[in-house]
């Protein structure tokens, strides 16, 4: 105790004085929402008990004591900090019911008190002096102390309360006269301004609400130091601002009554249990079966990176141990993977609700709530608080106007039935201060109403759950990131090319970090040619899919200037070496003419392809100089030619689809022969035929390519070819015999444009051309293909013509009337070339393959 504030005289010094309090706190609707242990020891009923009930059956205060020494009528109240006189307006004479001997009917008059105050008319504490009366207990003399609290949340009342005898007795507060007993003591207020040790009692004070969260806790003390702290004024000079006192630490005291029995136990002194020693067993139980739960549910969650697994896991693990109904909301973006804009939600933020698990007949829930319903939540709900505030919200139980309005967003569906007069707690999913979701729990009207502690447990169990989740949401997040940055990198190849039809299938790999280096391709190529390309970057992540896309780059380029396959590898090997020493992939590069009929293939380390023969169905490995992978240096390719028939097929593939740990690779080359060659009804249904007797054996987990190709060839029917010597009338007669053909072609409708176009390619060739004769050829597909090929080594260039140049609107004219075009280097000159787009009836007739596609 202190006393004599220096500079204060005496009879006006602050003391200060700890006695113990009991807590309580109580809803607009009159029902206790928090009551501690203090509360138990002086009103004798315990927190399971008197939570969710009415104040007015917990509390019988008969009214204010009278002090002897006042005059009637005056009552035992004195002057407030606030100029309010302590026992009177909302919280005076019957605040905890009516006098001993009045009807029971009396108590009723504590709710409409404490709407008063809720509602805002009452903004300041009181205090009083009053009688516990209970039959079976002898009447305690209780001051107490009651403060209205606001926002955010529902607005409360908090009330403390203390015994007076026992202040009497055991108070370390001394008399203003030493050895005197007081003539009266009455609880007031005061503000911590007047008191020296207002630091010190504002570290203390959170202590009166042990049992509830931080920040709750935190909010309502900071509410009642801003109204005053509580006092006990002695005989109206002496005033002791009061600090909770719970003595000697629980743990420790319990420990020691242990021991103490055991002592007593072994000394063979029989051992009484006191009411209060099974009261502190029960709150260890209770506090030990919170945190069994919570370990428990932390065992169960977080077994698996999948986001929809892990909202199961969550929710299993409170059904039906801790609610009866558990709905999970996320938000949109952490569902699909993808980032979100910092700052809390707003009203219009989409919800998506990804479970809901409960304990009511099956069914019930899934036609009102369905999941994969996607909402946003207006302001006046409890979801909307919840989510923007970051705490979670306690509703002990839905009222029917609650219930109503929260029933307005389900349109057509009324979900009242499944809500109303059911106890409510609302946590956030959050992770680094970001609110990614929420999980409304419900419990059944026959079960207890969620209290503080529950929403203790509640809050602890969501911050676990939201750091799972955003492990979950994290890794979505970056897979999805990878996989698109592979998908962008991986080509989107026509089904159809000159002479062939193609079809690809690429599948990630199984393991963390899927994402890899392989990839396909095909380029056009003058001559009607196609280019093949398979793929494989050595390594998995972000790099080797880095890796990829530069390698892929790299061969599209150096394939437009027609390099031969041999040397396209030499100039890729170069380039990786340059890039790094890390830069290390197999690759199978074949360039197929279908005018020839022949494929001219070249291998890097990469396992040879197939072809599967349409004359017979059979499939061989074809045998490749094996080469050394890009990157290497210092080894020399060759290119292999290999006559093919119309209708054979070529298969290449990446390693991951036939290699498997612990098995002989040739199995899967074998596998891979064996599965090309089985007949199939198209192109997707060979690869699709591939995948499975392939792709699907357990212990796959390297991505795999694969590209396939028909070679249905161009007939020599197709195909028309001039040489032009190198002189300007040359060009009219290139007109004239492009007419001819295409009139036998019955393709008379693109004459003009054709013989434009032609026209002006001629001249250029003539122009630049050195001594090797021009020459022109027509190849009719699914479209038109011309060709002009010189032996000029300079690529043409599309220029701005202005009004009084005499040059430069040839490929200007190409590039207006064609579908494409384009210009190549070749070792004894170039190729300019165009396509021309055809009428529907000319489409696939001009293929030359064999009807089964086998």
């Amino acid at each position: 105790m202190e006393r004599g504030t220096p500079g204060v005289p005496t009879a006006q010094a602050a003391v200060a004085g700890r006695i113990p309090l009991a807590v309580v706190v109580i809803d607009g609707a009159g029902l206790v929402t928090h009551w501690s242990s203090g509360a138990r020891r002086l009103f004798g009923w315990r927190k399971e008990d008197a939570v969710g009930r009415s104040a007015a059956d917990l509390l019988p205060v008969s009214g204010a004591l009278p002090d002897p020494d006042e005059a009637p009528g005056e009552g035992a109240h004195g002057q407030g900090a606030y100029g309010q006189t302590y026992g009177q307006g909302a919280y005076g004479q019957g605040e905890f019911g009516a006098d001993a001997d009045a009807p029971v009917d009396a108590y009723d008059a504590i709710g409409p008190d404490l709407e008063t105050s809720l509602d805002g008319r009452t903004s300041y504490p009181a205090a009083g002096r009053a009688r516990v009366s209970e039959p079976g207990r002898p009447r305690t003399d209780v001051l107490w102390w009651a403060y209205p609290l606001v926002g955010p949340g529902p607005e409360r009342l908090l009330v403390l309360a203390a015994d007076a005898e026992r202040l009497g007795d055991e108070s370390p507060v001394e008399s203003p006269d030493e050895g005197a007993a007081p003539e009266r003591i009455a609880p007031g207020f005061a503000l911590h301004t007047e008191f020296d040790d207002a630091s010190e009692l504002a570290r203390r004070f959170p202590e009166i609400l042990p049992s509830m969260s931080v920040s709750e806790g935190s909010r309502i003390v900071s509410q009642v130091l801003e109204l005053g702290y509580p006092v006990l004024e002695f005989s109206r000079h002496d005033r002791v601002p009061v600090t909770p006192d719970w003595g000697v630490p629980r743990r420790a005291e319990r420990r020691a009554r242990r021991r103490r029995a055991a002592e007593d136990a072994a000394a063979g002194i029989p051992v009484q249990r006191r009411p209060e020693d099974e009261a502190d067993d029960l709150e260890y139980a209770a506090v030990r079966e919170r945190l069994e739960f919570l370990n428990e549910v932390s065992g169960r969650i977080g077994s698996s990176l999948d986001l929809s697994q892990t909202v199961l896991e969550v929710s299993r693990a409170v059904v039906p141990r801790f609610t009866d109904v558990a709905g999970t909301y996320l938000r949109e973006q952490v569902v699909a993977g993808e980032g979100f804009p910092d700052g809390v939600p707003d009203a219009t933020t989409l919800w998506h609700r990804v479970a809901v698990e409960h304990t009511d007949e099956p069914g019930r829930w899934d036609d009102v709530v369905p999941v994969g319903e996607s909402m946003p939540f207006p302001v006046h709900t409890p979801f909307f608080q919840c989510m923007t505030t970051g705490e979670p919200v306690l509703v002990p139980k839905i009222s029917e106007e609650m219930g109503t309005a929260i029933a307005s967003q389900f349109e057509k569906r009324d979900i009242r039935p499944l809500i109303n007069n059911r106890s409510m707690l609302v946590v956030p999913l959050k992770a680094r201060n970001v609110v990614l979701g929420f999980m409304v729990l419900l419990r059944h009207p026959e079960r207890a109403l969620f209290n503080d502690m529950d929403r203790v447990t509640g809050a602890e169990l969501a911050a676990r759950a939201g750091l799972v989740l955003d492990n979950a949401r994290m890794y979505t997040y970056q897979e999805n990131v990878a996989e698109t940055l592979q998908d962008s990198m991986l080509p989107h190849i026509a089904p159809r090319m000159a002479g062939c039809d193609i079809a690809t299938r690429y599948l990630p790999g199984t393991l963390l970090g899927r994402i890899g280096g392989d990839w396909f391709d095909s380029v056009k190529l003058p001559g009607s040619r196609t280019a093949l390309v398979v793929g494989d970057v050595m390594g998995h992540g972000l790099n080797s899919a880095a890796m990829m896309g530069q390698l892929r780059t790299a061969v599209q380029t150096m394939a437009a200037l027609d390099l031969p396959p041999a040397q396209l590898l030499r100039n890729l090997d170069d380039l990786a070496q340059r890039l790094g020493e890390q830069y290390l992939a197999t690759c199978l590069y074949a360039v197929y003419d279908p005018i020839a009929g022949e494929l001219c293939l070249a291998n890097a380390g990469h396992i040879p392809p197939v072809v599967v023969r349409a004359e017979d169905g059979r499939s061989d490995l074809l045998e490749l100089p094996t080469g050394a992978p890009i990157g290497v240096g210092g080894v020399p390719f060759e290119a292999v030619r290999v006559p093919v028939a119309p209708g054979d097929r070529l298969v290449m593939c990446t390693d991951g689809l036939v290699e498997m740990r612990g098995e002989d690779i040739g199995v899967g080359l074998a596998t891979l022969c064996e599965s090309a060659a089985h007949p199939a009804a198209s192109m997707d249904a060979a690869c699709d035929t591939i995948i499975r007797a392939l792709a699907t054996r357990g212990g796959r987990k390297d991505d795999v390519a694969l590209l396939m190709a028909r070679l249905n060839g161009i007939v020599s029917e197709s195909v028309a070819s001039w040489q032009f010597a190198l002189e300007p009338g040359e060009v009219a007669r290139a007109r004239s015999v492009v007419r001819d053909r295409l009139a036998d072609w019955d393709l008379a409708d693109r004459s003009e444009p054709v013989e434009l176009m032609v026209s002006e390619l001629v001249t250029n060739a003539v122009r630049h051309s050195r001594r090797r004769p021009v020459e022109l050829r027509l190849v009719r597909t699914d479209s038109l293909h011309c060709e002009v090929e010189d032996d000029d080594h300079t690529l043409p260039t599309l220029r701005s013509a202005g009004p009084d140049d005499e040059y430069g609107r040839g490929l200007a004219v190409v590039d207006s009337l064609s579908r494409e075009w384009g210009a190549s280097g070749a070792g004894d000159g170039k190729t300019v070339w165009f396509e021309v787009s055809l009428p529907a009836r000319h489409r696939g007739r001009t293929r030359r393959t064999n009807t089964n596609d086998q």
